[in-house]
């Protein structure tokens, strides 16, 4: 898919060293209308069959002169396209021109006050003076030959440099975070001036691109089946595979025994009386369970599910028989840039967070090809998406659900009982949530059923029951995100309900932990 999309887009090319910031930059330029795509550090550029218009190198937990640090191919500068590199970007930069990178006496993190030096930079344009982000502890013995100083601060004499012929920039501070207050500006310049990148990037003409290459791809005669789960991602994948083939595309629902209180009952309503696409229910929920059956830990579990699902579904590709009696060739997946992001492991700058069942559960012997028509979006684009292909309002913007279902909502080994709790807690919480009329402020909002037991009285009787934690997220992209701040009341409301109405429940509790550190999920 990316080929096509490089086809039509002009792209620029982040280079990731690490860094927990480098989704931002992407998702910054594809905010004024810029495709973005991002590689790891290590990516050989005589592998790419596509040229960028320009080129980020990311920041990085790791210091350039240490013996394991990360490397850019030096093939980039070969490119002849504009270069800009952010903090260890910057001092990579500096690097490979036999400059001395340093370790500073101290830590610059926070706030800074940046004054423009050379106004005459394309890079600071309009932009004269601004509070940036600093996250760094080395910095620059020197300014590298050929560089100029184009900023400074109280603490970074080197705070952006600049080439004096070449369109090599880099920047000490991180124009991507919302703390750098210009920063947005800057990283516009850098795509639209230097680059000149066509800002051509929009759902809109995604759609046509998208069907296009599903149509070439799929053919005249080819089937698809797809998976389906009632959740925004699927749903617009659904859509969108329904109005390039028509009733060449099969949907499937799989219930796989974690699935959300009437969820099964509530998807076929909505996408075939809603959506007029055409839905099989397929009842898997033992099968599931019993592969689940003494699997506590996290990775495993999203495998299990993952291998199941292609299973299933291979199997009912086989029931599913084409008007040709030719077998179903292809399967549609609903997977999203951050799920692409957060399962690959980088050799050296990055790790993998956890597998998600769509990118990493997948068998390799899979006789099914994968058609993944979202795969380079974010959410808020799949949700632009979606009003678009003219999904009802409330189905776009419900909140996700994960592939694994209640099943990384269970700590701990998943049972039947275990299942029921949490789903009668989960729907719990939701209910009050929208009757409070959250809903549409929280990005995501969940019960997890915790491994341990706490002590409690109720009708003057110990009992010694699990415990349920809540979550609730506020984000635009689900790569960072911020903990919901409810009243006081509300979360008393809700915990006494979940206490009273789902047995085997003694204690609740809130999670308030942004991501990062934490992630969206429990597991």
């Amino acid at each position: 898919m990316a080929e096509e999309i490089k086809e039509v887009f002009d792209t620029i090319l982040v280079l990731d060293f690490g860094s927990q910031y480098s989704h931002l930059i992407t998702r910054r330029l594809r905010e004024f209308n810029v495709y973005a795509e991002m590689l790891p550090c290590t990516q050989k550029i005589k592998e790419l069959t596509w040229k960028p218009k320009g080129i980020i190198l990311s920041g990085s937990p790791y210091s350039v002169f240490a013996d394991d640090a990360p490397h850019v191919d030096l093939a980039v500068f070969d490119l002849n396209v504009p270069i800009l590199g952010i903090c260890y970007g910057m001092q990579e930069i500096a690097h490979i021109n036999n400059t001395k990178v340093i370790r500073g006496d101290k830590r610059e993190y926070g706030p800074a006050l940046l004054q423009v030096e050379d106004k005459s930079c394309p890079l600071f344009k309009d932009v004269d003076h601004s509070k940036v982000w600093m996250s760094h502890h080395d910095k620059l013995s020197a300014l590298p030959q050929g560089f100029k100083v184009v900023a400074t601060s109280d603490n970074s004499p080197f705070a952006a440099m600049a080439h004096e012929t070449k369109p090599i920039y880099g920047l000490q501070f991180h124009p991507e975070v919302t703390h750098s207050v210009k920063g947005k500006e800057l990283l516009r310049n850098f795509a639209l001036d230097i680059c000149q990148a066509n800002p051509n990037w929009s759902m809109e003409n995604f759609i046509d691109t998208e069907i296009s290459r599903i149509k070439k791809l799929v053919g005249p005669t080819a089937e698809v089946i797809g998976a389906v789960s009632g959740g925004v991602d699927s749903t617009v994948a659904a859509k969108l595979m329904a109005r390039a083939i028509g009733d060449r595309f099969h949907a499937i629902l799989v219930d796989n025994g974690v699935l959300r209180l009437n969820e099964a009952k509530m998807v076929k309503k909505n996408l075939t009386e809603g959506l007029g696409i055409n839905l099989t229910v397929v009842d898997a929920s033992e099968e599931f369970l019993s592969k689940l059956k003494g699997v506590t830990e996290p990775e495993k579990k999203r495998k299990v599910i993952g291998n199941t699902f292609i299973h299933v579904f291979e199997r009912v590709a086989n029931e599913i028989k084409p008007k040709d009696g030719d077998e179903i060739e292809f399967l549609l997946q609903g997977t999203l840039y951050p799920d692409v992001i957060e399962s690959i492991s980088f050799k050296g700058p990055s790790q993998t967070i956890k597998t998600h069942h769509n990118v990493g559960g997948l068998l390799e012997n899979m006789k099914l090809k994968l058609i993944e028509p979202l795969r380079e979006l974010f959410k808020d684009e799949v949700r632009a998406l979606g009003e678009l292909l003219g999904i009802p309002h409330d189905l776009v913007w419900r909140h996700p659900f994960p592939g694994p279902g209640l099943a990384i909502r269970i700590l701990g080994e998943v049972t039947p009982s275990q299942v029921e709790i949490a789903r009668k807690a989960d729907h719990i919480y939701i209910e009050e949530i929208k009757k409070a009329g959250l809903y549409s402020q929280i990005s995501q909002a969940f019960a997890a059923l915790l491994p341990v037991k706490s002590v409690g009285v109720m009708g003057d009787e110990r009992v010694y029951a699990q415990v349920i934690a809540l979550r609730a997220i506020e984000t635009t992209d689900f790569m960072t995100a911020d903990w919901f701040i409810f009243d006081a009341r509300f979360l008393k409301r809700v915990a006494s309900r979940i206490v009273n109405e789902v047995d085997g429940i003694s204690r609740v509790v809130y999670d308030i932990t942004s991501k990062p550190p934490a992630t969206v999920e429990w597991e």
